[in-house]
Formats: C-alpha cells, structure tokens, sequence
C-alpha cells in the first residue's frame, strides 16, 4: 500500500467512526450506534493494516470507556480472557518445540511422507491439520502446525533469493492450515466449541439429542468438501507457487536429519509434555467423567504444560530447565492483544443488543420462504462470527433460530445444524478465529490476503450448507 492510500486509509477509519457516532439520526439505539461507530473504525483499520492490527485492537480499551458503552474493569477481562491464555499457553509450547529443534525433526519426517511437490506439501498439511482438528482444539492444532510449518519453508527456501513462486508456497501452507483448522473442527460433535454449544442447547432446552455417529455422517463429507475446495482455491487458483518439485529437497531433508543426530535428553522432555498435552486435550471430557473435581479446560491444559517447560527439569544435577523467561522475548504478545481486542468488540457488539436486534429482525419476516429465511440466517451467522465470538453467536442465535423454525412450522433441526456449522466457516479476517490469528503472526499472511480467498470460501461454505439442509439434514434428522 502507498503512502497515499496509507494516509487515506488512516483517516477514513477515523472519519467513518466520527461521522456514525455524529449522526443526527439513530440507526439502532444511541449505544449501538456508539458500538458500530467503533467497529466500523476497527475493521477499517483491520483490514487496510494502516496501523498495526495489535494497537487497532487496544481501540475498545481506550475508547468504550470514554463513550461509557463498557467500563474499563470490564474491558481489560477480555484482554485477559482464559481464550487468551489457551493462546499462551499454546504460543510457549510452540517456543519450547523451536529451542530444542524438536519442531525442526518432526517437519523433515514429514516432509519424507508428503513427498517433494511443494502442492504435495501444501496438501499435507492441510489434511495433518484437518484431521488433529477433529479430535482436540482448532487451537491446539493449529499451535501444533505453526513451527513444524514454519521451518518447511525455512528450510525448503533457505538458499534462495524469494521469488513469487516462493511467497505464494508460504502463503498457501498459512492459509491451508488455519482454513483445515476450522473446517477439521466440524467433523465431529468435540471438534469446536459451537457443535457443544448447539448439542447442549438441543438436550437441555429442546430434549433433542444427537449421537456422535449422526453428526459424523454429516460433518465430515461437508469438512472433506470444504477442505478440497480450500485446496484448489488457495493452491490452485489464487496463490499458485508453480515450483514443482523442490530441486535436492530429498537430500536436503536426509542431511538435515543426519545433522541433527539422535534425540536429545531435552527434545525427549518436550516432546513427553507436547503428547501428554495433546493426549489430555482428547480424552478432556473423560478424564473429568473419571476425576469429576479436575474440571479441566482447554485452557488448563495449555498452561499446565507451559509451566512444566519452565519448572521440569532436564538436567537434574545443574538443575537445567527447556525454557527460560529470556526466551519469551520471542512470544507474539501482539496477536494475545489482537484476540482481546476481537473480544471486547464481541462483548460491546452483543451487550449493545446489535446480536439481538439482527435475530428479531429476522424472525418477524414470516411471510419469507423457508429457503430465503435459512439462506439469511447462515449468511448473517457466517460473516457476523468474522467479527464476534462464533461461540457467543452461537448461544445468543439459537433461541432465535428455534423461534423462526417453529414459526415456520419446519423441522428446528434444518435450521439449527446449518446454522450452527456456519459460525465455524470464518475465513476472512485474522481475527475471526483463533487459528486465522495464529498463522497471522507467521509474518507470511497480509490481511488482504486472507479476505481474498475468504469471501470466496464463505460463499462455498453458503452453498454446500444450504444443499446440506435439503438433502442429508432431513434424512438424518428429519
């Protein structure tokens, strides 16, 4: 971007938020008015990254206070969400895999099964990630992926004056593992927070149940779809590489292995605490069945095995430990504050009635079709989860939802399931989810970047969820 188009860009975002909050009429209410003059400015300058995306997102911190749209006690807690720590937690681990090269041994033996075409590599990391997204965290696999992808590209461009072809190959691998993230993720009833929102609800508020194998049936030919369109889209169509097969990348891979020699007292550390990590984030639900008083969380498990890389030690007679404070100069503590700052608009956006008004709105046109009254409802849901918590729309939508289903006489689970799967198919802004946010902080991905192919997979994702809701839906649920 130039300096005119910078300077353009900077007070726009200002300017468009003066001009909403200066209005002499009221578009929703006065508070909400104050709250969409706010995202207004932030997305402007999201989007444009005319100023760092980490100091956009302090916006709520400063400015929701002076407007009295949220005290200032009540915004930091977003900056100190336990969704951030889940981040932390993940970031150290990540830091851990790096110091020791453990992330550096486990890229080159994969590269050794992905083969040596740069698309192959891409396409292995989309299905590695597609599939660990399944059974923990969107999060937690994406954290796993990050370094082990990072040092691919370091490796396979080390030598080399960055060509296009190049950029594109880094771009495709970011991209392909933050959209698998969130595509693997709704495969499986466990594999985002949404799908155990919506069951709970369905259970406790509606006596519906639906079993693990029903929803398998629909999640993953939809995650299999989605992601083979993701391929050919960020591979194919918009950020082709064209490299090929990478020149010597087999033996390349060999010395690098033989360089690294074997296994390490500290890699052995690290890599027990990453699979007993990634162990506890599957079996989550049924350690707390068997130990009732753990009440583990994604969160804790993410910190507890932070901390062990701090205080286990690996050398008992030094003592010597894998991380110390001095590394965490290398922690994105920007892309902690980017999440908090996405919250505090979620917060603002919901508390303001904007989320609720949407839901109203919607459930008075009566008089619509059934189709046009699902197609508006996942639209509204898939890009407003671009800006809001998919697990507050979630929670907030689906009373609505089940409103709009009776009122129209048809079966609540037509419009709940794709609804529902909607929230977790956010892939044009880094702030969306936390996998987007996570491969943002690569340095490999501009903003514009990810809304490019973005808008495209959203409509992808509208398509294939409406023919979802007249074809298996009803046949499962009906």
């Amino acid at each position: 971007m130039n300096i005119h188009a910078k300077t353009l860009s900077f007070f726009l975002g200002i300017s468009t938020f003066l001009v909403i909050l200066f209005l002499p009429i009221t578009l929703v209410s006065p508070e909400a008015d104050k709250v969409i003059a706010v995202a207004a400015w932030m997305i402007i300058w999201w989007i444009t990254e005319v100023v760092s995306i980490s100091a956009t997102a302090q916006i709520p911190l400063v400015i929701f206070p002076i407007l009295h749209i949220t005290a200032l006690k009540d915004v930091a807690t977003n900056y100190s969400h336990p969704i951030v720590y889940l981040f932390f937690g993940g970031f150290v681990i990540a830091l851990a895999l790096e110091k020791v090269n453990l992330h550096r041994r486990i890229a080159l033996s994969l590269l050794k099964l992905t083969g040596t075409s740069a698309n192959g590599i891409v396409l292995g990391f989309m299905l590695a990630t597609a599939l660990m997204s399944m059974w923990i965290s969107n999060t937690a696999s994406t954290v796993v992926m990050l370094p082990i992808a990072t040092s691919v590209i370091n490796l396979l461009i080390r030598d080399t004056k960055p060509t296009r072809g190049h950029q594109n190959f880094a771009l495709s691998i970011m991209l392909g593992i933050a959209f698998s993230a969130n595509v693997g993720g709704i495969a499986t009833l466990i594999g985002t927070p949404p799908n155990s929102v919506m069951l709970a609800f369905l259970q406790n508020e509606l006596s519906i149940d639906v079993s693990f194998v029903e929803w398998m049936i629909l999640g993953i030919p939809f995650s299999v779809v989605m992601l083979f369109v993701t391929y050919i889209f960020v591979v194919k169509i918009f950020y082709p590489s064209r490299l090929g097969s990478l020149e010597d990348s087999t033996g390349v891979i060999d010395a690098e292995l033989r360089k690294l020699g074997p296994i390490s007292r500290q890699e052995r550390a690290v890599l027990v605490i990453f699979m007993s990590a990634i162990v506890m984030w599957i079996f989550r639900s049924q350690i707390n069945t068997w130990f009732p008083t753990l009440k583990l969380t994604d969160t804790t498990i993410s910190l507890v095995a932070a901390l062990s890389m701090f205080i286990i030690p690996t050398d008992i007679k030094r003592p010597k430990f894998t991380l110390t404070w001095d590394d965490m100069k290398n922690l994105p503590w920007g892309i902690l504050v980017l999440f908090g700052g996405g919250l505090s608009l979620a917060s603002g956006l919901s508390s303001s009635g904007i989320v609720t008004l949407i839901g109203e709105q919607v459930s008075l046109q009566t008089g619509w079709s059934v189709f046009w009254v699902t197609t508006l409802l996942v639209f509204v849901m898939l890009f407003m989860t671009e800006l809001m918590s998919n697990v507050a729309l979630v929670a907030i939508l689906l009373p609505m939802v089940a409103g709009i289903a009776t009122g129209l006489d048809v079966p609540l689970l037509t419009m709940i399931v794709p609804v529902t799967m909607a929230s977790s198919c956010a892939f044009m802004l880094p702030m969306a989810t936390p996998p987007n946010a996570i491969v943002f902080s690569s340095g490999h991905i501009r903003v514009y970047q990810i809304v490019k192919v973005g808008v495209f997979l959203n409509t992808i994702a509208i398509i294939l969820l409406l023919l979802l809701t007249y074809t298996l839906i009803p046949v499962l649920f009906g």
